[in-house]
């Protein structure tokens, strides 16, 4: 006799439905993992064995076959531990309960104990929409699966209390949804506020954050680039449950959830810059993990001293920020993540970080200025929207008892905009940045005089295609700001300055 349970496996960002099959026949004692499974999965017999030992079950002396369906489909991880074992306890009549309409995740200690798995959260949402009813989970990924609707997550410290649970003998109270954040509180909390002065940098960040719009900021050490960065988190609109729902489930499977509640803050991904193509893109050995554009999907991701960046780490940016996802392959592996993010990147513009600063003298060579800017490729510069100088800021404005504005009132003006585009688009997710190109013809509407000093401004810097529908997207964003349905020449004029530096530093040089 073939007795079976239900568990879930994990491809990319979703999940995929895996029968667990046991049959024992008569021979010599032995327990085999057959259907692909990977080292951590085959390891998972010597687990099982010693966590019904040690709680009091038998195993019996038969040779066990265990089959993980499908079984083209490599089995990665310890997750299937808990399947197995009930597989295998139903084949022995000792768990007598029907399990058809229920599903198993959990690696096991040698004690029986259930422990964290990766994942928990896209595979309690495929499980639902397979048909299933109830789901087993470890205890502390409980709180994760409760926020899905329509199939109840039952909590799970030890295989004693399952059985127990299953063969109705005590049963186990479902979890119920908890959204908590996963920012940790403490006594700072950064806002403009406290950012002295740099108000062309704040108004070219609230651009940036009311259309979603990719951001350079350039300036000499100690300017507040980076604080002025780690701000913007703070200007950005709330997010939907559907993307509270879409980032947990990429930091569920990348192991990064502290709390087992929903993220509800919107991501702040700050990489060194020593980080590698597969740290920035994702991929890795065995399981395809997300990398930081997909850890920074519906958030911020900040590189900071871009030009210290690897050149080959920084192109592999170029196509996720285009199409708003990452496709990874590996031998006998394809999965695709989302990654729709805003990226802010803040650097020097030479070695020394004082060119063109009339406070300091700059020690760099011309060859050192060029080598050191060359870094940078003039298509991953063209997908920056806005280009922001942030000059050194001076002692009188440090000094100043004046209050900035704070971040507050600049994220009223920011969702102002952004509902504006929310109704426009009938779309939440879908800013102006992230125009088609039919929503581009259809909205980017511009009158006879804004055509003019659009025309001036492409043939006098020599915009590229790519730079043209940029300049009128954020011309879009500054109208939106304007509460102005068409886009007027003074909201060219801004959008166009803000593609002038690539010219000052790059033009002669790149």
């Amino acid at each position: 006799m073939v007795t079976e349970c239900k568990s879930v496996g994990i491809n990319g960002i979703d999940g995929y439905m895996v029968e667990v099959e046991a049959s024992a026949q008569p021979g010599l004692p032995a327990f085999d993992i057959v259907g692909l499974p990977d080292a951590a999965v085959k390891e998972s017999r010597d687990r099982v064995k010693s966590a019904l030992k040690n709680c009091g079950l038998n195993l019996p002396s038969a040779r066990i076959t265990v089959n993980l369906a499908p079984a083209d489909i490599k089995k990665e991880g310890p997750i299937y531990d808990l399947p197995i074992l009930i597989s295998t306890l139903k084949q022995t009549g000792q768990l007598v309960a029907d399990v058809s309409d229920c599903a198993f995740i959990g690696e096991l200690s040698l004690g029986g104990d259930v422990r964290k798995v990766n994942g928990v959260l896209p595979m309690v949402i495929k499980a639902r929409e397979s048909g299933v009813r109830r789901i087993f989970v470890p205890s502390k990924n409980a709180f994760e699966g409760a926020v899905v609707d329509g199939i109840e997550v039952y909590p799970v410290d030890n295989i004693v209390q399952l059985v127990a649970a299953l063969n109705q003998i005590k049963p186990i109270e479902p979890a119920k949804p908890q959204i908590t954040t996963q920012n940790k509180t403490n006594d700072f909390t950064p806002d403009f506020s406290q950012v002295k002065g740099q108000f062309a940098a704040k108004r070219a960040l609230e651009i940036a954050a009311a259309g979603g719009h990719n951001i350079l900021l350039i300036g000499p050490p100690g300017s507040g680039k980076s604080m002025l960065a780690k701000r913007v988190p703070s200007i950005l609109p709330e997010m939907t449950f559907e993307e509270m729902i879409e980032t947990t489930k990429i930091h569920s499977i990348a192991g990064m959830l502290s709390n087992d509640g929903l993220i509800t803050m919107r991501p702040f991904r700050s990489p060194h810059h020593t980080v590698t193509p597969v740290g920035l893109g994702g991929g890795g050995t065995g399981t395809i993990k997300p990398g930081e554009v997909s850890l920074a999907h519906n958030g911020v991701l900040f590189l900071d001293e871009l030009p210290e960046f690897s050149r080959t780490t920084l192109e592999v940016m170029r196509q996720p920020i285009e199409d708003n996802k990452i496709t990874i392959s590996r031998s006998g592996q394809n999965c695709t993540y989302p990654c729709s993010f805003m990226v802010i990147a803040a650097m020097n513009p030479c070695p020394c970080g004082y060119h063109g600063d009339p406070t300091h003298r700059c020690i760099c060579t011309e060859s050192q200025i060029k080598r050191y800017l060359g870094r940078i490729s003039a298509p991953l510069l063209d997908r920056f929207d806005l280009h922001i100088e942030v000059p050194a800021v001076k002692y009188e404005e440090l000094r100043s008892d004046e209050l900035s504005e704070s971040s507050a009132e600049i994220k009223k003006r920011v969702d102002r905009a952004r509902e504006i585009q929310r109704e426009r688009f009938g779309n939440a997710a879908v800013c102006n940045s992230k125009l088609n190109d039919e929503q581009f013809l259809k909205f980017c509407i511009i009158d006879s005089e804004a055509e003019k000093t659009l025309k001036n401004s492409f043939e006098s810097l020599g915009l590229t295609a790519r730079a043209y529908n940029r300049v009128l997207k954020v011309a879009r964003t500054i109208a939106d700001l304007d509460s102005s349905e068409i886009i007027r020449s003074e909201h060219v004029l801004e959008a166009v300055q803000y593609r002038s530096l690539d010219r000052k530093y790059w033009a002669t040089r790149v």
